[in-house]
């Protein structure tokens, strides 16, 4: 079998079969004749630097200038340390916990908007988006399983089917009362004007730094209630 090398921005480098992708990258595939077993050159760039060592390893609260937001909860269960200051208050397992937990982590977010403190807000609000998301999986999917099959390991803290089937839903009433809870403060956070001034000075700082023309500011995308 013929292998290609396969080269990503952001000192990242893999090999990827014609199934895969690497999470957050747009790879092209150049006209190539190759038998249908063996591997094609694709040339993939990295669109955010998140899942980098360098970004792993970095304290935020030191450096908040390097923070990311990402799309959705990207980078949740990464930046540190907000994510151990957080992580131990996100529960979501029925809707007496929910309730507690949402509103544990809306007084973090609290704190840090009070101390002016941007990758705080974020995470907070990452962490209370991803109690929705999580609770509405649970919700859907009553093993808590949406596709079928293990993450490969290489994208292991990454969202996605990555090539898996999606599993028929098996509904669960307690958890979509969980997801309710959550996405009720979830909508408080995203209309907290703080915020919303913040995360648009902060995508345009972003942008400015990637050497990108600014545009009209957006709140971070959201996935629908369903």
């Amino acid at each position: 079998m013929q292998v290609y090398a396969v080269h990503a921005a952001h000192h990242t480098v893999r090999t990827l079969y014609l199934t895969g992708v690497t999470g957050g990258s747009r790879c092209t595939q150049p006209p190539v004749s190759a038998p249908s077993d063996a591997l094609r050159t694709l040339t993939c760039v990295t669109s955010s630097p998140i899942y980098t060592p360098e970004y792993r390893a970095t304290n935020f609260r030191q450096h908040p200038e390097r923070y990311r937001i990402g799309v959705g909860e990207q980078g949740v269960l990464i930046v540190e340390p907000y994510k151990s200051e957080l992580l131990p208050l996100w529960r979501f397992r029925t809707p007496d916990v929910a309730r507690v937990s949402s509103q544990a982590l809306l007084e973090k977010f609290n704190t840090y908007r009070d101390a002016l403190d941007f990758v705080g807000m974020d995470m907070a609000r990452k962490f209370i988006q991803m109690g929705w998301t999580r609770a509405r999986r649970y919700a859907n999917h009553r093993s808590g399983q949406k596709y079928n099959g293990a993450v490969p390991a290489d994208k292991r803290g990454q969202s996605g089917a990555h090539g898996r089937q999606k599993l028929p839903n098996d509904s669960d009433d307690v958890k979509a009362q969980s997801a309710a809870i959550f996405r009720a403060v979830l909508d408080q956070v995203l209309e907290d004007p703080v915020y919303q001034e913040r995360s648009a000075a902060w995508r345009t700082e972003e942008r400015a730094r990637d050497g990108k023309a600014p545009r009209k500011p957006t709140q971070p995308p959201v996935r629908s209630r369903a």
